[in-house]
């Protein structure tokens, strides 16, 4: 299984429309999402208000591929929520279970 931790930095002053966004849609749509076996959506807190995370585990690879597609080292986002990052970052790893 892949594990896939995505983050984002809002632009100054669009954290309340990032929240929304972050939590109306962004969340619905990955727990939705074929594939996904967890997701830990991390929302901002008031030391880093501008910060949200999530932690996805992938069945496996190509499963991440089929919903990013190949190039999925790439911190893709959804077109309605480009104007809303400042910044974006993506790490996999292979889970290992204890």
């Amino acid at each position: 299984m892949i594990v896939r931790i995505f983050q984002v930095t809002t632009r100054p002053g669009k954290e309340d429309a990032f929240a929304k966004f972050f939590h109306e849609t962004a969340i619905p749509l990955m727990k939705g999402t074929k594939g996904i076996v967890s997701v830990l959506p991390g929302a901002a807190r008031s030391e880093s208000p501008r910060e949200f995370s999530f932690v996805m585990v992938w069945e496996d690879l190509d499963a991440l591929k089929a919903f990013v597609g190949e190039d999925y080292e790439s911190p893709h986002i959804d077109p309605a929520e480009a104007e809303l990052v400042e910044s974006r970052s993506i790490k996999h790893y292979d889970l290992v279970e204890a």
